[in-house]
């Protein structure tokens, strides 16, 4: 069986009754989305420049607005999220004096393993044609009130269920100016001690067609990067020797997303993008790929370079600027459903397992993992070293009793695939899957100063 889809357990629990009536993804309301952009257009600009006390115009009111919506949505669940603002003063290069950068965070606290987290995320600033003009109306429709609007529909949809794991649901500040509001949020992460099992980041989302007029509305492309940039040169001489150029965290990530999506309902696809970001660009997934966080970015399939990034003109007969007209709310619901779905798998599921591999100059291959909390068996995946997708090897019992689990694969010859472990729940919730190369772990790599 191929992991094409889902880990099969998982895909046995979501075609269940129950788990479809109950599913938070049904609920997504592409008129709240519509909504909740306008209104973030409505704010004039929301240029990380522009100002924190202005109640009406600017990221300030933006930002105030977005926590009122998050306080809403705890209301409407009787208090289930912790709603705050985390916040920083910071400068660069497209900050040249010190300014207040702050992120509007809901936190959903795990009912069993709470320090386990996923973190749906968008950011909130906007900006025209001169990244340093925060006068200037910077609609921002696509970019990115769509991953804003779409981060606090998830809020709304999955605080009506409960999960043995966090959900943290983040609208970010300072992405234009040098992805400062990624960078807050991965340090505060890192400062609590959480175990960031995954980040979901959410940016220009919303719109279906390109500059060229050429259209897609079929698919979501998701980048993620195929090595740790936490590698020290030793790991990196190790992922050498051993494999792991194309087996990261977020890689495997990727992959479980593009599996949750060949699940759903709705034929909505994700095209795996192997890569960090676009060419020569950057989100605020990457300070958490930075931090040894699981992170990958969903973005349009094709996007609209007239309507990014642009003042709002009419140039030799082109139009220019993000407006929301140039939006595709249908396109927008369909990438928020499958971030529900998503974060709803992973927050139901384990933490992937730490594997070693021992396959050298042996005419088989032992794996070996930690116990890992939540898990009553595990499923070995292996996947030929130039193909995209595991396939199911096996699966062992979990005994949480034991100090390791372990697997002899004969007659599997160690240099010809990669192999993986993956965490199944009682309920069927079952992880992305761990490659069993150096790297691989779902957690950070030690720091010479740990």
């Amino acid at each position: 069986m191929r992991y094409l889809i889902l880990p099969t357990a998982l895909l046995a629990m979501i075609a269940t009754p129950a788990f479809a009536q109950n599913d938070p993804a049904n609920g997504v309301s592409e008129d709240r989305l519509r909504n909740d952009v306008e209104r973030m257009v409505a704010f004039g600009t929301r240029h990380t420049l522009s100002g924190m006390d202005d109640p009406e115009r600017g990221i300030g009111a933006a930002l105030a607005w977005g926590r009122g919506e998050f306080e809403a949505a705890s209301a409407d669940c009787g208090g289930c999220l912790e709603v705050r603002y985390v916040e920083r003063e910071m400068s660069g290069r497209r900050i040249p004096e010190p300014v207040l950068i702050r992120d509007a965070v809901a936190i959903q606290r795990g009912t069993e393993r709470p320090n386990e987290v996923v973190i749906i995320q968008g950011h909130i600033d906007s900006r025209a044609s001169d990244v340093m003009d925060a006068q200037i109306d910077a609609p921002g429709a696509n970019d990115n009130a769509s991953g804003s609007a779409l981060v606090l529909e998830a809020a709304r949809m999955m605080s009506r269920q409960s999960y043995p794991t966090t959900v943290v649901y983040a609208l970010l500040d300072g992405e234009e100016q040098g992805l400062y509001g990624g960078t807050l949020l991965a340090d505060f992460a890192a400062e609590q001690g959480w175990t960031v099992k995954a980040v979901l980041n959410n940016d220009i989302v919303g719109g279906s067609c390109g500059s060229d007029g050429v259209c897609e509305r079929g698919y979501v492309r998701v980048f993620s990067d195929g090595t740790r940039v936490d590698a020290d040169d030793a790991l990196r001489a190790q992922m050498r020797s051993m494999g792991g150029g194309n087996d990261s965290p977020s890689r495997n990530l990727s992959r479980f997303a593009a599996g949750v999506a060949e699940a759903g309902a709705e034929e909505f696809a994700v095209r795996q993008v192997w890569r960090s970001d676009r060419m020569g660009r950057g989100g605020d997934h990457l300070p958490f790929l930075d931090h040894g966080f699981p992170a990958i970015r969903f973005s349009v399939a094709i996007e609209d370079y007239n309507h990014q990034h642009q003042d709002v003109r009419v140039e030799d007969g082109v139009t220019y600027g993000d407006t929301v007209d140039e939006m595709d709310f249908p396109y927008l619901a369909s990438v928020t459903r499958l971030n529900v779905e998503v974060a709803s798998a992973l927050a139901r599921a384990p933490m992937p397992p730490v594997v070693q591999v021992d396959g050298m100059v042996r005419p088989d291959v032992l794996l070996e993992w930690e116990p890992v909390a939540g898990a009553v068996r595990y499923n070995v995946w292996r996947r030929a070293t130039d193909e995209r997708d595991w396939t199911l090897r096996d699966t062992l019992e979990g005994d949480p009793a034991a100090d390791l689990n372990a697997i002899t694969l004969a007659p599997d010859r160690g240099d010809d695939w990669i192999f993986g472990v993956s965490a199944v729940a009682a309920d069927g919730a079952e992880s992305p899957v761990a490659s069993a190369v150096p790297g691989g772990g779902f957690y950070p790599l030690p720091r010479g100063d740990d």
